[in-house]
């Protein structure tokens, strides 16, 4: 993770959603921080710091340094977030604290590489049915991605959660048989002509 990011925030005195609306009108959002076996805290933060982190290229899953005015720093993670489904700008954020050594669950993306042989050689088409998995690590061993070679597919083959290679550094949270891609044929349906 090449950005190191640091948002400062202070705590909130009130709440509701006046209290919300208040904030947001000032370029602010709320944020409840819990987790690490510490009290869950409610603060204020720039939305365009939180922002530019879900804008980074490890989104969402970027470990980060959140500094509470009076109350020090502490590294976290998106737990949940609220976005406004009209205007797409964040909402509310839920932040959870990480103690040192503690495995989180996160969803990754998933990504094939390579042409099947079974598309270029036997005409047939490659499906993805699966983009993003859950996978349980410590924080510093999330991956941006999982990459799934499917060069060697033939025609009415399928690649499984099974077959990832996770080297050790993650546990997979999936079912071993679920379906990450295939390659399969599509029938031409020939129309019959109707005549009057």
């Amino acid at each position: 993770m090449a950005e190191k990011f640091v948002v400062k925030a202070v705590k909130r005195k009130g709440r509701g959603k006046n209290d919300a609306r208040r904030l947001r009108r000032l370029g602010k959002i709320p944020v409840t921080v819990y987790g690490g076996g510490e009290d869950t805290v409610a603060v204020e933060a720039e939305l365009s710091d939180l922002a530019a982190i879900i804008r980074s290229d490890t989104g969402a899953n970027t470990l980060f340094s959140l500094d509470v005015e009076g109350v020090g720093e502490s590294r976290v993670i998106f737990q949940d977030r609220q976005i406004d489904p009209v205007k797409g700008r964040l909402l509310h954020a839920d932040l959870r604290r990480l103690a040192k050594g503690e495995k989180i669950e996160v969803t990754v993306p998933v990504h094939l590489v390579g042409s099947p042989r079974g598309v270029y050689e036997g005409g047939g088409l490659l499906e993805q049915q699966l983009r993003e998995i859950k996978v349980l690590c410590t924080p510093s061993n999330i991956p941006e991605s999982i990459d799934v070679e499917v060069s060697n597919l033939e025609a009415n083959e399928s690649i499984h959660v099974s077959e990832i290679e996770t080297g050790g550094e993650f546990e997979i949270q999936e079912a071993p048989d679920t379906l990450i891609a295939s390659v399969v044929f599509v029938k031409e349906e020939v129309e019959a002509v109707v005549g009057e």
